[in-house]
């Protein structure tokens, strides 16, 4: 075991059905945020900057796209012998119907993998999710819950109202005690939610795993420990057990996991850092290839965006995000978008509120998505394009474009 005894289990999920045609072909981690980053990046620069050395990256699904990001942990300074950073993918032929293949949900997967936990002997385990943006010192919730002699610590912040039934609820007394968790309620009761960090006593953690297993899965699907994901039984049956405490997280937190939020969040950072990216003692590391400076040429608008290396702009950017080596021709406007590395906007061409993928084309003179939307206030309005299109028609507010599509 690495220093400070800590294991983090960074749940990379599984197919992200929610983001649509973007996790097609990639797993959600894997995404790209603010043109230079990767989803990937926040959680695992967060551990190194915590000083914990020894991670699990679980990754349920297109495991291949994620593995050349990470580069073995090199970035993090996690390629080593012992500890560092390890992938886990699912297997065949290791132990019973209930632990190999693929999880059915985060709460599942820690149970399938209880007994790699187990023989790595640590005194706390952090568990957290990959498409979520924040800054965060681990050590900080570690020591509320050694203070508070927890058996379980959510790490919680504060989300308009409207937005708590996306995400699991949490209520905390004044003694920091979780008295209440409603795992995404049709109603919240209050704004405070769990960010999907939690740090787990490991020996509770993998009875309250087995106990879960012994109730649920006669009635389970073959192949199913029944534990879905955390919000459905092993967190509430923590509560129950009332020794899970709250700990806030301070400042800027995001969940990424659906495209109108993904959006929005790149809206947050345009304008505003949002403490993420400027602390040189807290830097977001990342395996980002190396790309010439971008070029604005003298026929481009560039207003309230973010335009990465590589980048040729020649026509108009409007509260948008270019990656690497996006091109953007004289007349073409680009508003309120995110657009991935390598793609090109051809002369002429309007892309609004829309998410357009790596590799892409978009017409010269093409139209896609609604100038006009109501963009991240109506989910259904944003277009998606999937990388390696060739747009040649308009493509109107709210579509989808599947991977290689050529419309």
């Amino acid at each position: 075991m690495a220093r400070n005894r800590i294991l983090a289990i960074i749940q990379a999920g599984g197919s992200g059905g929610r983001m649509d045609v973007l996790t097609r072909e990639r797993a959600k981690p894997a995404l790209p945020f603010a043109g230079v980053y990767e989803l990937v990046d926040f959680p695992l620069s967060n551990l190194t900057h915590s000083g914990v050395d020894h991670v699990w990256l679980s990754v349920q699904f297109q495991g291949s796209s994620i593995e050349g990001p990470v580069a073995n942990g090199r970035p993090w300074d996690l390629d080593r012998s012992r500890g560092g950073l390890r992938l886990l993918m699912p297997q065949q032929g290791t132990g019973s119907e209930d632990e190999e293949g693929f999880a059915r949900g985060n709460a599942d997967e820690l149970f399938r993998i209880r007994d790699q936990i187990r023989n790595a002997e640590p005194e706390i385990v952090i568990v957290l999710s990959a498409d979520h943006v924040y800054r965060f010192d681990y050590l900080e919730a570690v020591a509320t819950h050694r203070e508070k002699n927890a058996e379980c610590t959510i790490v919680t912040s504060e989300v308009p109202i409207e937005e708590a039934g996306d995400h699991a609820t949490v209520e905390v007394d004044e003694a920091g005690v979780v008295t209440g968790f409603a795992y995404k309620p049709e109603v919240p009761s209050t704004s405070t939610v769990a960010t999907e960090i939690f740090v787990y006593d490991p020996p509770t953690l993998i009875s309250v795993l087995e106990e879960l297993y012994r109730e649920k899965s006669a009635e389970a699907d073959e192949g199913d420990s029944g534990l879905g994901d955390f919000g459905e039984s092993l967190v509430p049956r923590f509560v129950h057990r009332g020794r899970t405490v709250g700990h806030p997280l301070p400042g800027y937190w995001r969940d990424l996991g659906q495209p109108h939020l993904y959006l929005a969040a790149h809206q947050d950072v345009l304008l505003d850092d949002q403490g993420l990216f400027n602390d040189q003692s807290w830097q977001i590391l990342t395996r980002q290839p190396q790309r010439v400076p971008a070029r604005i040429h003298a026929s481009a608008r560039v207003q309230d965006s973010l335009v990465s290396p590589g980048a040729t702009v020649r026509g108009v950017v409007h509260r948008s995000v270019l990656g690497p080596g996006v091109r953007v021709d004289e007349g073409a406007v680009v508003r309120n978008s995110v657009v991935f590395a390598d793609t090109v906007v051809e002369k002429n061409a309007q892309v609004d509120w829309s998410i357009v993928d790596e590799g892409c084309v978009v017409g010269a003179g093409v139209v896609v998505g609604d100038e006009h939307a109501r963009g991240t206030e109506q989910p259904d309005e944003i277009t998606i394009i999937g990388r390696d299109s060739t747009v040649r028609t308009d493509v109107g507010g709210g579509a989808r474009l599947e991977p290689g599509t050529t419309a």
